[in-house]
């Protein structure tokens, strides 16, 4: 708060509200904002008298005051988000890192516990993307017992990562992106 304002000072400010809060009006269009913004400036203005310089515009530095208020606020509600009750926050909340690489040394793990011949079928069909019948080409069986090997393989993971496997659905335990490249190459 300044120490010495001149009582003509005091008087231009109030003289001002009226033009403040019409042209706070025409910026926001709501009576109640513009009159929020009306007292943010004069509270601003008062707060910072020592800059302005008596014999300048008065007007025109009030009405700075109020336009950059008002703009800034603006950019500001821009960046934020309305979440009363918490439910946006709730749904940008991310689980830890460690979690994900904790699972992935434990699939491979599991992996590494298969017989060969199923890990094997599991990361051609699996990892590798090849069809029943090329996974049985490359590995000179019959598809059958392909198909056999892969699913033995994913319920012995299933089991060694306590995970539900499904018998009517394919799994889904082994994808392309998961396995390390020495591993599906």
């Amino acid at each position: 708060m300044p120490e010495t304002v001149s009582p003509g000072l005091k008087d231009a400010l109030v003289a001002q509200i009226g033009s403040l809060r019409a042209f706070a009006v025409s910026l926001c269009g709501d009576r109640e904002r513009a009159d929020d913004l009306v007292q943010e400036t004069l509270y601003k203005a008062w707060n910072n008298l020592s800059s302005f310089q008596e014999g300048t515009n008065l007007k025109a530095w009030l009405f700075t005051i109020l336009r950059n208020t008002y703009f800034s606020e603006r950019r500001k509600k821009k960046r934020e988000v309305e979440d009363v009750d918490g439910a946006y926050a709730a749904r940008l909340s991310s689980s830890p890192e460690q979690h994900g690489h904790m699972d992935m040394r434990d699939f491979e793990e599991a992996l590494s516990e298969l017989p060969d011949d199923q890990r094997e079928a599991l990361i051609l069909v699996g990892a590798a993307g090849f069809s029943y019948e090329e996974a049985a080409e490359i590995s000179g069986c019959a598809v059958g017992t392909i198909k056999s090997r892969v699913n033995r393989a994913r319920r012995r993971i299933a089991e060694s990562l306590n995970i539900d496997a499904d018998e009517d659905s394919p799994s889904d335990l082994v994808a392309a992106d998961t396995l390390p490249a020495s591993r599906s190459a």
